[in-house]
């Protein structure tokens, strides 16, 4: 079954009981019991639930994985994958990877005795100088939050396996309908399905796909065990959100490609990111691991224009945190999404006070691109 299709009819289509297209929502926390040792497949909403149980099946069929599992939150999600680590390990972060992976790691985890190591992982000597004794995995965005640099996912997948470490690829940007991490040789798949999956700016949840049946064991103990797991409701919103994921995906692309090439030729912007460009450094990776460049731009405003006007003279486009909704959003990354990260950091990789991620969403194109153009003009500083 291609991809469009799958979307609406993989995992379990449909419920058998009464033909009815939709999955239920089953809003239960408890499950009765014919008899004493006897159940009917579940126990308990924690442990299992038939419309999260879709859902999980539906998103390990889409990545193409084992397994999938529903949580609470992209960062429940990230938080369960990082608790298959254990004190002494360290982790290998891509170095602009998503704010809250990072204070998850630096603020949590590291209480733990579980480092980081922030690298390149675009460039893959810098990956493979990176690997010592603790190494026990390699944290991959691609394409990178904000600043869309690409990393070989299949090139690193490999130097991971080559010392017996797990590849984990936050694929959010992506989705499977353009990336399929575990195709490419990673173990695990993590999505903030409140962005692209969801789509709707409606539900907050997240989602993890695993390679095999060792963790995924592994998974579902963590995920019983510590109980952020995602609500009958939110798996139902989230079946209903992926289900038109394909068009939308089509869309966002369509729209970002022709903003990205209007930002470029613009006198108030220094720099646009966007893997989409043919010179940009990641481009032909790009091409190689995904059918697609996804819904996201980032730009430098140039000194003279103030980035603080820019999004206060925006009026189509949303002024906000998060991505991948059907409505375009504006983001002030150094601010917003990477403000806890320290600001050494950020300058360091890029992240700026006067860079400004944008999630293109699926409205009608010349009405962004006015929107954008007029934003701008009134960003221009007083004499």
């Amino acid at each position: 079954m291609k991809i469009e299709s799958l979307l609406i009819h993989g995992g379990i289509d449909g419920d058998e009981k009464t033909g009815a297209v939709n999955i239920p929502i089953y809003q239960t926390s408890t499950y009765k019991q014919p008899k004493f040792g006897v159940n009917k497949g579940y126990e308990y909403s924690r442990t299992g639930n038939p419309t999260r149980e879709a859902l999980e099946k539906l998103v390990s069929d889409l990545e193409e994985g084992y397994a999938g599992f529903g949580f609470a939150s992209g960062m429940a999600a990230t938080t369960a994958v990082l608790s298959l680590f254990k004190c002494g390990d360290k982790i290998v972060i891509s170095n602009n990877v998503y704010g809250g992976t990072f204070r998850v790691l630096d603020k949590v985890f590291n209480h733990f005795g579980i480092e980081y190591k922030i690298v390149d992982t675009s460039n893959l000597e810098e990956v493979k100088n990176s690997m010592d004794e603790a190494v026990r995995a390699i944290f991959i965005e691609s394409p990178t939050n904000p600043l869309m640099d690409i990393t070989d996912i299949e090139e690193v997948s490999n130097i991971a396996k080559a010392k017996g470490i797990y590849t984990i690829v936050d694929n959010t940007f992506m989705t499977p309908y353009l990336q399929k991490p575990i195709k490419l040789g990673a173990d695990i798949v993590i999505h903030s399905a409140t962005k692209y999956l969801g789509g709707h700016s409606d539900t907050v949840s997240g989602v993890v796909v695993v390679n095999s049946e060792d963790l995924a064991e592994r998974l579902h103990f963590i995920q019983n065990s510590t109980g952020g797991v995602l609500s009958p409701f939110d798996s139902f919103m989230l079946i209903k959100g992926i289900k038109t994921l394909a068009i939308r995906m089509d869309r966002h692309n369509e729209n970002t490609k022709v903003i990205a090439e209007f930002l470029r030729n613009r006198k108030e912007i220094e720099k646009v990111y966007y893997p989409g460009f043919e010179d940009h450094p990641g481009y032909e990776i790009q091409n190689k691991q995904a059918k697609g460049y996804g819904g996201i731009i980032s730009f430098v405003i140039k000194k003279g224009y103030d980035y603080k006007k820019f999004f206060n003279n925006l009026e189509i486009i949303t002024f906000g945190e998060s991505l991948g909704g059907v409505e375009s959003l504006a983001c002030h990354p150094a601010s917003m999404t990477h403000a806890s990260i320290p600001s050494e950091i950020r300058e360091k990789v890029g992240i700026v006070d006067n860079l400004i991620r944008l999630s293109i969403g699926i409205e009608n194109i010349e009405d962004l691109i006015e929107d954008i153009k007029n934003a701008l003009e009134e960003s221009k500083e007083n004499d």
